[in-house]
C-alpha cells in the first residue's frame, strides 16, 4: 500500500509521520526511512530501527552494497548529511532498488518512508526508475510506502495519483490546493484554515454538524495538535485529531522560532 501524508510547515506532519513509522516497523521485514533533516533518529532510541549517517562516502555505495547493509540492518534511518538533494535522489534510488530486490528475492516485506519526497520524486524532472516502480508496483512486490511532503505542488503526480491512502492536513497555498485537487472527492477548501466554513463538505468531515475547515492546535505557540482528512480508494471518508494519538518514541523536529518586534 502507498500513503500520502501531505501538509504545510507547521501542521505537525513530520510528528504524525513518525507515529505511523513506529506502528509499522515491527510490522515489517525491511523498514527504512528516508529521512532528509534528521528528524526521526527518536526511532532508534526507541529500539526500532538502526541509525545511519548517509554522507559523500555512503552515497556511493552500489546497489549490491545496500543489500548487504540492509541484510546487516534490516531497519534503518538513513539520514542525510553533507551531500546536496540530487546525490540524495540517486542515493535513496539505489536504497529503494535493494529493498524491492530483496522482497523479490523472498526477504519478506518492506516498508519505506519517503520524507520531504517533492525533493526525491518531483514533478519537474521526473524520479527515478527505482521510486517510481514503488509507487506503482510495490505493492505487488510485497513493500508499502509513506510519502510524506510540504510541497504537494512540486510533488510528482504520478506518485499522488498511485497511493491509494491519503492524509492531508492545512495549507495556505494555492497552488497546493489546487494539485490536492484532483485526489479528492470533497471541496478542497476544507484543507485551508481560517475560512468560517466550507460549502458542500460532507458529513464525515464536519465537527459538531459544523462545516470547519481543518484546524491545528496550539498551546504556548508549539502545535501540540492538528486535524487531517483521510481518504482511501474504497471511498473511506475520516476526519482525524492527532490529538487522539500518541506514541512511544520521541520526535526531534525543529518547531521553528517566532520572529520578535521591535
Amino acid at each position: 500500500m502507498n500513503r500520502l501524508l501531505l501538509a504545510m510547515t507547521g501542521w505537525g506532519k513530520s510528528w504524525y509521520g513518525q507515529a505511523i513509522m513506529e506502528a509499522n516497523a515491527p510490522e515489517y521485514d525491511l523498514f527504512v526511512v528516508a529521512d532528509y533533516k534528521d528528524e526521526y533518529r527518536g526511532l532508534c532510541k526507541a529500539g526500532l530501527a538502526q541509525h545511519m549517517i548517509v554522507g559523500p562516502r555512503e552515497a556511493n555505495l552500489s546497489v549490491d552494497d545496500w543489500k548487504q547493509v540492509l541484510a546487516d540492518n534490516p531497519k534503518l534511518v538513513l539520514a542525510r548529511y553533507g551531500i546536496d538533494e540530487d546525490t540524495w535522489r540517486d542515493t535513496i534510488s539505489r536504497v529503494t532498488k535493494a529493498v524491492r530486490d530483496m522482497c523479490r528475492s523472498g526477504s519478506g516485506s518492506g516498508f519505506l518512508a519517503y520524507d520531504e519526497a517533492h525533493f526525491l520524486a518531483p514533478q519537474r524532472g521526473g524520479a527515478p526508475d527505482p521510486l517510481m516502480g514503488v509507487a506503482t508496483t510495490g505493492r505487488g512486490e510485497g513493500v508499502s510506502s509513506l510519502w510524506l511532503s510540504q510541497r504537494p505542488a512540486t510533488l510528482s503526480e504520478t506518485v499522488m495519483a498511485q497511493c491509494g491512502e491519503r492524509l492531508v492536513g492545512g495549507f495556505m497555498s494555492d497552488r497546493d490546493l489546487s494539485k490536492i485537487a484532483p485526489i479528492t472527492e470533497y471541496p478542497e477548501q476544507v484543507h485551508k484554515p481560517g475560512a468560517d466554513s466550507v460549502p458542500r463538505l460532507p458529513d464525515a468531515l464536519t465537527v459538531d454538524g459544523a462545516s470547519t475547515p481543518l484546524r491545528r492546535f496550539e498551546d504556548g505557540g508549539v502545535t501540540v495538535g492538528s486535524e487531517w482528512v483521510f481518504a482511501d480508494d474504497s471511498g473511506d471518508l475520516e476526519r482525524r485529531d492527532t490529538r487522539q494519538i500518541t506514541m512511544e518514541s520521541t520526535h526531534y523536529g525543529p518547531e521553528g522560532r517566532g520572529i520578535a518586534d521591535p
